[in-house]
């Protein structure tokens, strides 16, 4: 029996990224299962950073998050997301926020190359700017985060916590759009033509994978 519960979250993104720990006292994933789109602003960006005229042509809701620096367009369908979260004195707990971040992205890169991926390698250092990072999440790197062979990023993880718990979100694209990345936000139409060029090939995607597969291999890779 897995040490490992599995649990199943629906609604909106401002709900989904509630930070509420799950009803169990050992670690847990949680299938997020997104209701509505969404732009998800992050902890560092100043609510301005978002186009509300353009947010509403493009049906986003505009949702901040209390993880990561910058920020992600969430669709219902185009994603998956999973949240491991970590009881304090957990073998896999540890203070340093870099080092919690790397035992899941092995897991993740284990599970992916289990379903045929090669030639990834999971981010042990810091996190990495790169152009546009301030911007989009997921055209920088962070730890534990997993990088194709040719440098796209396949999997973004984010990381909150309080004296109890430590919660790792998740998420690889099922299909990546830059022009939609940058959709809800405040830019200039020179700024959205360079950026849209900048991010078009910077993300991995995961495609029609199943998610009950992802599933079994994260929590075969945990155990």
């Amino acid at each position: 029996m897995s040490r490992w519960s599995v649990l199943r979250w629906g609604g909106d993104a401002a709900t989904l990224h509630a930070f509420e720990p799950p009803p169990v006292e050992k670690p847990c994933l949680v299938v997020a299962e997104l209701q509505r789109p969404a732009l998800v602003l992050g902890s560092t960006q100043k609510i301005e950073m978002a186009d509300r005229v353009r947010a509403h042509e493009h049906a986003l809701d505009i949702v901040r998050r209390r993880s990561g620096g910058s920020s992600v367009v969430l669709v219902p369908g185009g994603h998956i997301w999973l949240d491991a979260w970590i009881p304090f004195g957990d073998p896999l707990w540890t203070d340093d926020v870099a080092a919690a971040a790397v035992p899941l992205g092995e897991a993740w890169l284990s599970t992916m190359t289990n379903l045929g991926w090669t030639g990834l390698r999971v981010h042990t250092g810091g996190a990495e700017a790169a152009p546009w990072s301030d911007l989009v999440c997921f055209a920088g790197r962070g730890p534990g985060e997993v990088i194709t062979a040719d440098g796209r990023k396949l999997l973004g993880l984010s990381q909150r916590r309080t004296r109890n718990w430590i919660r790792l979100q998740c998420l690889v694209h099922r299909r990546w759009s830059a022009a939609d990345a940058l959709a809800g936000l405040s830019l200039s139409e020179e700024q959205r033509c360079v950026a849209e060029m900048a991010l078009r090939d910077a993300v991995a995607v995961v495609g029609s994978v199943d998610e009950a597969a992802v599933l079994d291999g994260l929590l075969a890779a945990l155990r």
